[in-house]
């Protein structure tokens, strides 16, 4: 551990000094080294701990109760990949109404399919079916082969943003879910946009 003072801790952090004062006394950021009976250094691993806050209130939205929550399970978690599945989870909502039984089975069928190793009765697959579901009311139903085609892509985008994530402490890896994942959906939306009307003109002209 590389120690700094407070001062030092909120410049590279980017959380003022009264913010960090106010997560210590609520608990959000674990006390640093005690070094007098008011001063105490601090290391990367509250750096991180910071990023990961400030990513979860600001970007992610969510209240300082919520953020608690959440720290509380990732830090429970025994591995890596359990707590970016943990920060993953916390960021999709719970559909406002259960997921038919036919997406729910294709959402399965998908996952089966894919050989992905996740919970297709989670709260992602929830997510998706629901999705499914929305597309299936508004008459714009999706094939089996364009899930699929999504499948593929999405699988090579999930594996250039892992590839691209240089911090692989808990929190660290935690902080690149949220931003990341938060931050280039807009990219990745803008793109789909262009591509689609590249793709239009190219077959128009």
């Amino acid at each position: 551990m590389i120690p700094m003072w407070m001062s030092e801790l909120s410049e590279r952090s980017g959380v003022a000094v009264p913010t960090i004062k106010f997560y210590l006394r609520e608990g959000l950021l674990p006390p640093g080294e005690a070094t007098g009976a008011t001063r105490a250094r601090y290391g990367e691993e509250h750096v991180r701990r910071l990023r990961l806050i400030r990513a979860l209130v600001h970007i992610a939205g969510m209240s300082l109760e919520r953020v608690r929550q959440v720290l509380a399970a990732m830090d429970e978690e025994p591995t890596l990949d359990a707590a970016i599945g943990m920060a993953h989870t916390e960021l999709s909502p719970e559909p406002a109404s259960p997921p038919s039984e036919v997406s729910r089975t294709r959402v399965a069928r998908l996952v089966t399919g894919a050989r992905w190793r996740v919970d297709p009765d989670g709260r992602h697959g929830e997510a998706l079916a629901s999705a499914l579901d929305a597309m299936d009311a508004a008459g714009q139903p999706i094939s089996d082969k364009t899930l699929a085609t999504y499948v593929d892509a999405t699988a090579a985008i999930a594996k250039a943003d892992l590839d691209s994530m240089g911090d692989r402490t808990r929190d660290g890896a935690a902080a690149f879910a949220v931003i990341g994942t938060l931050l280039t959906e807009p990219v990745m939306v803008a793109l789909r946009r262009m591509a689609q009307e590249n793709l239009a003109r190219r077959r128009l002209s």
